[in-house]
């Protein structure tokens, strides 16, 4: 028995949690429709069924937030108060952390950033996703480390790079728990351990671990751990950032606005002097999106309650069966920077031997209803390292090139059916050994079914 049938055959596997979209049909561009196979979850991932059914719950009861003394903006504020607990308990955070909410993992990031203390050098691995690659650079001295080819080589070279830093002054590390590009564990808790070691800090970006795993700030031992909700099949613009309180709150307002504020008055000369909260709410000025908020927290009981044991042995069903589909293709060639036996969560890429990755994924949506993601994927000194060199070349469109221009990333969720993951096997297999079916164009730099004529 394949992989692939052994994985629909097996009731365990069987997505336990439903999302939204499951049924949605899309267009062939050879005639009909299929059911939509959404395998770029790693991108953004659909809304839980449950989230939806406890949003739209809350929905008429909705009210300002901190602002109103009606019925609705009490019971909103109440709501938003109780769901910072319930996410702080999901990440099992400590009694006097901080819990911001956000817009984003990246707004979390820049925040943190624009509360580091003067002085502060950040140690960042290359192989980051640009959120948390890029905001340090605004805010410090910034030490770029080069990719590890294993976890504990990840450690080595973090020590040694720490250990050659001044011992005084304040440092942070930034960290992923899971690559966006390869799926690989990070050894976070043995980076953590590292890090406070040589008197520095460590943020970790959760963004691809929390929808996958279990994520403790206590027992990892990270001072920050920053994610998105539209990761975390909650995608209604809320992001988090919770850890330490004490550079939280020395730091001035990420915003300034209401909310912030706790007083604000008029000096004798003309100008305000302002009174700026201690709280998480210093960094949450404006009208909080609550709706994201409760969406988050409604993720967090869904997959708690699911069991992240159960969820991770089926998603890496999933994966087990996509790889032993593809393992006699040896035209398809899969990125990893600690081995192909490397523990991961459901997030593969690769590249085509032969094929412009763009084309190759356009085929596979405009021919079989199947969305990936093909490009750099928000991590181009990863992607470049594990292409083996320079990807600036635009390439048209079907053009086979002498070294791939990008790549392909496939990435799996709780709520995707082991029939998506057999017709993309399937897919791959057919268009590598016969080819597109139709011809494709370039236009704006995206390739598309050319619909001038018949192929």
């Amino acid at each position: 028995m394949s992989a692939v049938a052994a994985v629909a055959a097996d009731p365990s596997v069987r997505s336990p949690l439903p999302v939204l979209g499951r049924d949605v049909a899309v267009p062939l561009v050879t005639g009909g429709e299929v059911t939509y196979a959404a395998l770029d979850q790693a991108a953004s991932a659909p809304a839980l069924q449950r989230v939806w059914d406890d949003v739209a719950a809350y929905a008429p009861y909705y009210g300002s937030v901190h602002r109103g003394a009606g019925y609705l903006s009490q019971l909103s504020t109440d709501l938003f108060e109780n769901v910072r607990r319930t996410v702080a308990e999901f990440l099992d955070c400590r009694a006097d952390d901080q819990l911001v909410f956000t817009r984003s993992t990246t707004d979390s990031l820049n925040l943190l950033a624009a509360a580091l203390p003067d002085g502060c050098e950040v140690f960042v691995f290359e192989t980051e996703h640009h959120a948390a690659l890029l905001p340090w650079q605004r805010a410090g001295r910034v030490t770029f480390l080069d990719a590890p080819d294993s976890p504990a080589q990840a450690v080595e070279t973090l020590e040694r790079a720490l250990a050659a830093r001044d011992p005084h002054g304040p440092a942070l590390v930034c960290v992923t728990g899971a690559s966006n590009v390869t799926g690989e564990l990070w050894p976070v808790r043995e980076l953590a351990a590292a890090a406070h070691a040589h008197g520095a800090r460590i943020v970790l970006d959760a963004a691809q671990l929390a929808p996958h795993r279990a994520v403790s700030v206590r027992a990892l031992d990270v001072d920050w751990v920053a994610f998105s909700g539209h990761k975390l099949y909650a995608p209604f613009g809320s992001g988090v950032l919770a850890g330490r309180a004490d550079w939280l709150r020395d730091a001035e307002p990420y915003l300034a606005g209401g909310g912030a504020s706790r007083t604000v008055t008029r000096r004798a000369d003309g100008g305000v002097d302002v009174r700026w909260h201690e709280t998480a709410a210093r960094h949450e000025a404006g009208s909080p999106n609550v709706i994201g908020a409760y969406a988050i927290a409604s993720a967090c009981k869904a997959l708690t309650e699911a069991g992240f044991d159960a969820l991770a042995a089926r998603e890496e069903a999933l994966v087990r069966a996509v790889r032993e589909g593809l393992a006699d293709v040896p035209e398809v060639r899969f990125l990893s920077l600690f081995g192909d036996d490397a523990p991961r969560v459901g997030v593969l890429s690769f590249v085509v031997d032969g094929w412009n990755s763009s084309h190759f994924a356009a085929a596979l949506s405009a021919e079989y209803g199947i969305g990936v993601r093909d490009g750099l994927f928000c991590a181009h000194p990863l992607v470049r390292r594990l292409l083996g060199g320079d990807t600036g070349g635009t390439g048209e469109c079907g053009a086979p090139e002498a070294g791939a221009l990008n790549a392909i990333r496939v990435s799996v969720g709780v709520g995707t059916p082991e029939e998506h993951v057999a017709r993309f096997v399937r897919a791959v297999r057919e268009l590598v050994r016969d080819g597109a079916r139709w011809s494709y164009r370039t236009v704006d730099g995206r390739c598309v079914p050319d619909t001038s004529g018949r192929p």
